[in-house]
């Protein structure tokens, strides 16, 4: 089996001068998508094609969480829109990849398949935005839609897993995707403009007072302000502890798995995502 080098074959389609200047681009679903690549090339129904599948689907959803995190409300001046217009052509620039590798691979049937991933993803996003725009989400209803949103994709290739791995791929694509959603919190919370949208925002409007709850629905609140709130209703503990939590559950996973090949590949996955997001071995639970 060939090494992983999703993120290495992504950057010739996503590496750009311009966009590098003059706007910031989400992370790329690294982990998610190592797993599927590993489940693809493992037992009898390993997939020739895998290492294509994990590239378009880590460029697809690159795509769509790029018109995700365009601030429609944020400043006017002309550094912020240009920001804003990169990341929508961005956006349609990634996810239109998708068709041309499949089509140019032969892999028609793939682009069908695929495109109607696509479709309940944004069947799933607008129903997420019904709510939030009506104010009913709770701090862990938001969290729950948000790890089905962005498991949504990956999930799709299911039928290809070999059908003995199902269930590990079903846990492991959970918990992974945690790891990844919650660390994507947690960076989105540094600031009011976009922890408004997030987490942090359900759970203070949850937990906080009267007027605090007044000034989240008001979008009127400075940085300090910010800060000061989630510290004092611990939304970062909250969201590390969701981490550690998915960890462990990943490495109870690795234990009932008995294929050594399978098992050191997902112990990768799972130590890159570490390294990335420098999490030590210890506060991992020793993963």
């Amino acid at each position: 089996m060939k090494p992983y080098r999703i993120p290495q074959l992504a950057k010739s389609y996503t590496d750009y001068d311009m966009i590098r200047r003059h706007t910031e681009l989400p992370p790329l679903s690294d982990a998610r998508g190592s797993l599927l690549y590993t489940f693809l090339n493992h037992a009898s129904r390993r997939q020739p094609d895998a290492e294509l599948y994990a590239l378009v689907t880590a460029l697809v959803q690159l795509g769509l969480d790029t018109h995700e995190s365009v601030d429609e409300a944020g400043s006017r001046n002309e550094e912020a829109m240009r920001s804003r217009q990169l990341k929508v052509l961005a956006g349609d620039f990634f996810s239109s990849w998708f068709y041309r590798l499949l089509a140019g691979g032969g892999e028609i049937g793939m682009v069908g398949s695929l495109s109607a991933a696509i479709a309940n993803f944004n069947v799933l996003k607008a129903q997420m935005y019904i709510k939030a725009k009506e104010l009913m989400f709770t701090a862990e209803a938001y969290l729950q839609s948000a790890l089905q949103l962005n498991m949504s994709l990956f999930l799709s290739f299911t039928p290809l897993i070999d059908q003995t791995l199902v269930e590990p791929w079903r846990r492991l694509l959970a918990e992974f995707t945690q790891c990844e959603t919650v660390a994507l919190e947690l960076k989105r919370g540094e600031l009011p403009e976009l922890g408004l949208e997030g987490y942090s925002f359900w759970h203070l409007l949850e937990s906080g007072t009267e007027e605090e709850r007044r000034q989240l629905r008001e979008r009127k609140l400075e940085n300090k302000d910010w800060k000061k709130l989630k510290m004092k209703y611990k939304c970062d503990s909250l969201l590390t502890d969701k981490l550690h939590q998915a960890i462990d559950a990943i490495q109870e996973v690795l234990k009932e798995l008995k294929d050594e090949m399978l098992i050191r590949e997902l112990r990768t996955t799972l130590d890159r995502f570490l390294l990335q997001h420098k999490i030590s071995g210890l506060a991992a639970g020793e993963a």
